[in-house]
């Protein structure tokens, strides 16, 4: 069988080379599909994002009075206490027996002074008769005035053992949680008023607690003036004549679920680290938060203004600037740059760069090029939402 001549095979495959172009050509892509949407228009807080700690509102050390041996101890470790609960008891023997002896003495003193003013009371119509000399009158007069003497201090030295003997039991002065007995029952402990007396315990209050941070200078000078330009909302803001509401979170937790309000702000600027040291106010029923604790605090930065959002994941980066994807009216990608603000929820503020009418690709980013010709399709617009508290960005 004879071989097909090589002019002939040319021709045959530059036919189908041919044909294969002309369906190329024939079946040109479409335009991708992108979906768009306008941005979201929400009136927004601007939040300021700070890492502090949590302080008792009242912490007290317990320390003994009177010294004397510890007779008992009536909590248990790390337990809440009451205002007034019996805490440790000291050996109140001996100083039963001294108010005992005190008021033994002023038994006395108060006889002494009883037989004083009689006697007294005899020389008065004694001296008037001149049976007695006005010397030995005055002299009686002197020893009732040094028995009355006697009396009242007697009286003071029974109510100094009495009290002493109160002191024998140490209760708690502020209710919250105590910590570890330092002292075990046996020991002897010292009391007074020196810098040498016992430390047995410590309480600290719990509900509420306060929560204390710092911010710059500049945030402060900031909140002063919202503080002063605003009238109704004022108390809303964080100047010194606020008590704005904030949100917290603990390390643990994804986003701000406990509300307080800050009640201080300090007088000073430390000058060490240019910080001004603020608190807030939480409530704590459940007592987890424990002076020590760290959290993060949102405070509001600005007064509530109308703000553009599209969804945090169509904002592209390129290099240090953002921007996103938005059709024009003749269905062509641009790409249009822009200036970021807070996070709320899955939403990002834009500050700059966008309008209201302007209409961004939330999907199909990866078919969407700039100058590219897409057809896009609307998605529904999210419904409006009243003022909301973004998250600060991280």
């Amino acid at each position: 069988m004879s071989k097909p001549p090589v002019h002939a095979i040319a021709l045959a495959l530059a036919a189908l080379l041919a044909g294969c172009g002309q369906s190329q050509q024939a079946a040109a892509p479409a335009d991708p599909v992108v979906t768009v949407a306008r941005p979201t228009q929400r009136t927004i807080v601007d939040q300021d994002e700070y890492v502090g700690r949590f302080v008792a509102i009242d912490s007290v050390e317990i320390r003994a009075r009177v010294s004397g041996y510890l007779d008992q101890v009536d909590f248990t470790d790390g337990q809440m206490v009451k205002q007034g609960d019996l805490l440790f008891t000291v050996d109140k023997r001996p100083f039963q027996t001294s108010l005992d002896q005190a008021q033994a003495n002023l038994a006395q003193a108060r006889a002494n002074l009883a037989f004083a003013e009689a006697d007294l009371a005899r020389g008065a119509q004694l001296v008037r008769d001149k049976t007695i000399t006005e010397q030995t009158f005055d002299q009686r007069t002197q020893a009732k005035r040094v028995a009355e003497a006697t009396v009242a201090a007697q009286e003071a030295a029974v109510r100094q053992a009495r009290l002493d003997l109160g002191f024998t039991e140490l209760r708690a002065p502020v209710a919250g949680r105590i910590g570890d007995r330092r002292v075990s029952p046996g020991n002897l402990v010292t009391g007074g008023t020196g810098g040498a007396t016992t430390l047995l315990a410590t309480i600290v209050s719990l509900d509420p607690i306060r929560f204390e941070f710092t911010f710059d200078e500049a945030s402060y000078i900031r909140y002063e003036r919202l503080s002063r330009d605003a009238k109704d909302d004022a108390k809303d803001l964080a100047g010194r004549g606020g008590s704005a509401r904030v949100s917290l979170r603990l390390i643990d937790e994804p986003d701000y679920r406990h509300e307080g309000r800050i009640d201080f702000v300090d007088n000073v600027i430390d000058r060490a680290t240019g910080t001004i040291r603020g608190r807030a106010v939480f409530a704590n029923p459940s007592g987890v938060f424990t002076p020590g604790m760290f959290g993060r605090i949102r405070v509001p930065g600005s007064a509530p203004y109308a703000a553009l959002l599209v969804p945090d994941a169509v904002i592209g980066t390129e290099q240090a600037r953002k921007y996103v994807f938005m059709v024009d009216d003749g269905n062509v990608v641009r790409q249009r740059y822009v200036t970021l603000g807070e996070l709320s929820g899955d939403l990002r503020v834009i500050k700059d760069g966008l309008g209201p009418d302007d209409r961004v690709v939330v999907n199909g980013l990866m078919r969407a090029r700039a100058g590219q010709k897409v057809k896009p399709q609307e998605q529904p617009p999210a419904p409006t939402a009243a003022a909301t508290r973004p998250q600060a960005s991280d």
